[in-house]
């Protein structure tokens, strides 16, 4: 049998570690060689070489979502004008566009035209526009009777017309 040696007791150094030991334990513990260097390098270079075609990219995303947008709202306006042209095609719709716009009139009707209704409260049912705006004009009543001006309008239309024909125009004097 052999004799056993005594188990060595391991001492701890208490000195601190080298600034260029604790570099060598941390570039260690990330185990950078060349070939991850390259592969970071490679990234970098991609990244770089990318980016302003990911930009363009996404330039031309956004003015083709604006086209769409565009085209979307064309097409409801074309679809609009069509609704508006088909409507006009009907003769009841041109009748109605005609008396509403033209204040045109069927034969044997009586067309109705209030003027000067304007400041006046139509939500007020104690009388009519007429007895309104009589009474903002100060008037007593609204007459049926019909009147007759100084001078013939169409004597005067006349008149114009000949003059202008036969007048000469007078040049104006210089200072």
């Amino acid at each position: 049998m052999k004799p056993q040696r005594p188990a060595k007791a391991k001492v701890r150094s208490t000195r601190m570690p080298s600034s260029s030991g604790a570099r060598d334990s941390m570039l260690r513990g990330l185990k950078l060689d060349t070939r991850t260097i390259a592969l970071a390098i490679v990234l970098v270079g991609g990244i770089f070489t990318l980016a302003p075609q990911a930009q363009i990219l996404v330039e031309q995303q956004q003015v083709l979502a604006d086209l769409r947008a565009q085209v979307a709202a064309s097409e409801k306006a074309v679809s609009e004008m069509k609704a508006e042209r088909k409507r006009w095609e009907d003769p009841v719709y041109i009748r109605a566009q005609a008396r509403d716009r033209l204040y045109y009139v069927m034969p044997g009707e009586v067309s109705y035209l209030v003027m000067d209704a304007t400041g006046i409260d139509q939500s007020d049912t104690s009388g009519t526009v007429g007895q309104q705006i009589a009474s903002r004009t100060h008037n007593s009543q609204i007459t049926t009777d019909v009147r007759t001006t100084k001078a013939n309008w169409v004597d005067s239309l006349l008149e114009t017309v000949v003059r202008s024909g036969i007048d000469q125009p007078v040049a104006k004097a210089s200072n």
